[in-house]
C-alpha cells in the first residue's frame, strides 16, 4: 500500500497530542499512561507475528522475561551500563527465542499456541530454580537502575519508544515483506504454491516480534527498577496483551495501541471498585461483547464512522 500525506498528518497529530498530555493531565494519569505506552509495545510485538501470520502465540511473556531479565541481570549483578545492557538483552531474546520457538514455527493452530505457552510455564518455573542467585529466584530481584525519575520523565521516554516501535513497524508492514506476513495468515498454501517460503516469512515475523519484545521488556525492567516471576509469568498477562490485539484491531499496529489504551484505563478506573483479580473478568466480558459487535476491532470502527462523515459530508 502507497504512503499519503495524510498518513504522516495523522502520526504528527498523534505524537503532537501525545507530546502534550503533561501539560494537560495529572501525573497520576501520565503513570497509568506509561503502563498503556508499554502494554502498546507488547501488543505490537504479538501482532506482528500472531496477527499477520495467525499464529497465536499464548506464551509471548517468554520473550518479553529474556529481555527484561537479561538486562536485569546483567545491570545489577554485573555492573554492566544500562546503555550497553538494553542492546544485549534484544540481541539475547532473538537468539534465544529463536532457539527455542523456531522449531514450533513447523507446528500449526492449536499445537503452536499450546508449545509456546509451555514455554512460558517453562521459563517461570527455571528462573525460579536455576541460579536463584542471579535471578533472585521466586522473589524475583528489586533495586534494578531506572532509566528516569518522575511520572514526567518517564512518560516521554515511554512515548518516545512506543512511537518508534509504532512508526517502525508501521512502515515495515507496508512493503510487500509485510504484505506477504499477511498473505501467510490468511492462505499459508497459497503462499506455499506462488514460491515463497513461508518458514523464512515466518522467521522474520518472529525476529520482529523477538525484537520488539526484548526491547521493551528491557525497557520496561528498567522503568519499574524490579522484576518479579509472579507478575511477568502469569496467565492475566498473557491474556491482556491478547485482548488488546484483539479489540483495537488486528493486523494494523494502530489498533493494538488504541486496545492497549483502551484496556489500561479500563482497568484502571475498575481498581477503586475491584482492587482484585475480578476485573479481568469485567474487561473481559467487555472486551468480548466489542469483539462481538465488530471482531475487526476499534480501530475499524473508526474506520467506518469516519468514512461514514466523509461520505455525509462530500
Amino acid at each position: 500500500m502507497g504512503l499519503r500525506w495524510y498518513h504522516f498528518a495523522a502520526w504528527g497529530a498523534f505524537i503532537l497530542g501525545l507530546m502534550a498530555l503533561p501539560e494537560l493531565v495529572s501525573k497520576g494519569a501520565l503513570r497509568t499512561i506509561i503502563f498503556a505506552n508499554y502494554l502498546a509495545i507488547f501488543a505490537i510485538s504479538w501482532d506482528l507475528l500472531s496477527g499477520r501470520t495467525g499464529y497465536i502465540s499464548f506464551g509471548h511473556p517468554f520473550l518479553i522475561g529474556i529481555g527484561a531479565y537479561t538486562s536485569a541481570i546483567l545491570t545489577k549483578r554485573f555492573g554492566v551500563d544500562v546503555e550497553m545492557a538494553i542492546p544485549i538483552a534484544v540481541v539475547v531474546t532473538m537468539l534465544g527465542g529463536l532457539v527455542v520457538l523456531l522449531p514450533a514455527l513447523r507446528i500449526k493452530g492449536s499445537y503452536f499456541a499450546l508449545v509456546t505457552l509451555a514455554f512460558m510455564e517453562l521459563m517461570y518455573q527455571l528462573v525460579q530454580v536455576i541460579r536463584p542467585d542471579l535471578t533472585g529466584g521466586t522473589r524475583g530481584m528489586s533495586g534494578i537502575q531506572t532509566l528516569t525519575r518522575g511520572a514526567v520523565n518517564g512518560f516521554y521516554l515511554s512515548s518516545v519508544l512506543m512511537v518508534i516501535v509504532a512508526i517502525a513497524a508501521w512502515l515495515l508492514m507496508r512493503t510487500r515483506l509485510g504484505t506477504a506476513l499477511t498473505a501467510v495468515g490468511l492462505n499459508e498454501s497459497a503462499v506455499e504454491g506462488s514460491g515463497l517460503s513461508t518458514t523464512k516469512l515466518k522467521m522474520v515475523a518472529f525476529l520482529a516480534s523477538a525484537f520488539v519484545a526484548g526491547l521493551g521488556g528491557a525497557f520496561y525492567v528498567h522503568y519499574l527498577g524490579s522484576i518479579a516471576p509472579r507478575a511477568l509469568f502469569d496467565i492475566n498477562f498473557v491474556f491482556t496483551i491478547i485482548v488488546a490485539v484483539l479489540i483495537g484491531g488486528a493486523s494494523t499496529i494502530i489498533g493494538p495501541i488504541i486496545g492497549a489504551f483502551f484496556l489500561t484505563f479500563l482497568l484502571e478506573y475498575l481498581r477503586p471498585w475491584l482492587p482484585g483479580a475480578e476485573r479481568y473478568f469485567i474487561y473481559g466480558g467487555i472486551a468480548l461483547l466489542l469483539y462481538m459487535y465488530q471482531p475487526k476491532g476499534i480501530y475499524y470502527m473508526l474506520q467506518s464512522g469516519w468514512a461514514r462523515l466523509k461520505g455525509s459530508t462530500s
